[in-house]
């Protein structure tokens, strides 16, 4: 019978940059995940900050790259979405690779003045507080702008927005507006919900803006299903930059548009996206359109999230047993559950890389992969998510671990992280693994598996 080994080899081009096998065990950009599992157990959550690290320089480089190559005259700025992952060693490994922050809330805020007085950041850094804002986040969007925070932006996500500032800070400041930019048309709204319309940008420009102490800095845009390789991508960027062109001729302070995030992230052994094409493109797109309508090109600025910190991340399982609930339904139980550790297969139905860490050597089956919830939902198939799923065959004598990888993103806000989850399964251990500076591999354990005492606690026991 043929290997799990095999399959792999014969379907997908294998071993890849992240991912090899030796003596049939997985090894995760050349961390042995087995001893990682021997030493802490399962289920565990992994992040590798040197991913988030090769990740801003290469976007930093193929931007660059092709602003040297079209002999662009502005500039790029990487800017880190910090609801992606708002863990102190993620936002500590961003800033130390000449990164910004793009914030969504008031309680980003206190991270921003953490990070300042811990020597991380500075108040030359730019903060883009974006958002639809509640008061809280206008008076700590003034406070920054008060305390000499040169270049916090707040991005005016509606008309009312500026009123705060103009009247709770000091001094001259920037702003930014976003745009609302139609949604895809198969969506179910045909303009986003956040941002100003484009027939009112000009107005209220001219009306509020120009004769008041605010200075307009940014156009923000951002499309929700990501910088994309289609008609709609390019159409949706080319009328934002005509949106910039016309406003700039009457706007000379304007010097800067940001394209949000959506650069994607490899969730599949078979995925395929030009980076640096894409990165020239804009480039290009934006250096056209700004030359035919005869005014200066705008600085770039990009607010990477998932791109920045999906892939550093893993979230390992064991299978406690194997059930078969008719002739061809096999489950594998697992300990964990999707709803609770990895909520976007379970309300998105994600797909990630998803490869065993041990007995590649084994003959393999196509398995149902179900969690400890009692909520039907609460598995993982081919069916939900496009590919067969395939494992080696369930030994009783030698447990099988197997991954989920570049669950970096998101996972841990949206599943309730430190606090009460579906059946009270509990968040797992966390483990942080980086390399020093001799490039060996380091781990330390960042949290402990969440304690029944803690939940008790939050639920008034």
């Amino acid at each position: 019978m043929r290997k799990y080994a095999d399959l792999i080899d014969q379907t997908f081009y294998f071993p890849t940059k992240e991912f090899k096998v030796e003596k049939d065990n997985l090894h995760f950009h050349g961390v042995n995940l087995m001893e990682i599992i021997k030493e802490y157990g399962t289920p565990l959550k992994l992040s590798y900050l040197p991913k988030i690290e090769q990740n801003i320089k290469y976007a930093y480089k193929i931007f660059n790259d092709a602003i040297k190559k079209h002999k662009y005259e502005g500039k790029y700025t990487y800017a880190y979405c910090t609801k992606s992952s708002h863990f102190k060693f993620v936002v500590e490994k961003t800033l130390s690779n000449d990164a910004h922050l793009e914030t969504s809330s008031a309680y980003d805020i206190p991270i921003v003045r953490s990070m300042l007085k811990a020597g991380k950041l500075t108040k030359e850094h730019y903060i883009i507080c974006n958002g639809f804002k509640r008061p809280l986040y206008l008076q700590e969007v003034s406070a920054l702008l008060n305390e000499g925070y040169t270049n916090c932006i707040p991005v005016l996500d509606n008309l009312n927005e500026l009123n705060h500032y103009l009247t709770n800070v000091n001094d001259d400041f920037q702003v930014g507006i976003r745009i609302a930019a139609d949604e895809e048309p198969n969506f179910a709204f045909y303009t986003s919900r956040l941002g100003i319309r484009y027939g009112d940008i000009l107005p209220y420009y001219k009306d509020v803006i120009k004769e008041s102490k605010a200075n307009l800095k940014m156009l923000h845009f951002f499309i929700n299903t990501g910088i994309k390789d289609t008609a709609y991508y390019w159409s949706e960027l080319s009328r934002f930059i005509y949106k910039y062109c016309e406003l700039k001729k009457i706007c000379p302070e304007l010097d800067t548009v940001d394209i949000g995030g959506g650069f994607p992230i490899k969730n599949s052994l078979h995925f395929e996206y030009d980076y640096k094409y894409m990165a020239e493109q804009i480039i290009e797109n934006i250096q056209w359109i700004c030359k035919k309508n005869h005014v200066p090109v705008p600085n770039i600025f990009t607010e990477f999230g998932s791109y920045t910190v999906g892939e550093s991340g893993a979230t390992i399982y064991s299978v406690l047993d194997q059930k078969l609930q008719n002739d061809k339904e096999l489950w594998y139980m697992m300990d964990g559950s999707f709803i609770t550790h990895m909520p976007d297969v379970w309300g998105l139905n994600e797909k990630y890389i998803m490869l065993p860490v041990n007995h590649w050597k084994s003959p393999y089956h196509r398995v149902n992969l179900g969690g400890l919830t009692c909520d039907s939902q609460d598995y993982y198939d081919s069916e939900a998510h496009i590919g067969e799923v395939f494992l080696p065959q369930y030994d009783e004598n030698e447990t099988l671990f197997f991954g989920f990888f570049h669950t970096g993103a998101y996972q841990e806000s949206l599943g309730g992280y430190g606090g009460i989850q579906h059946c009270l399964i509990p968040a797992p251990k966390h483990i942080i693994i980086d390399r020093d500076k001799d490039g060996k591999i380091v781990h330390e354990l960042f949290a402990e598996e969440q304690k029944s005492e803690d939940m008790m606690k939050i639920l008034g026991y």
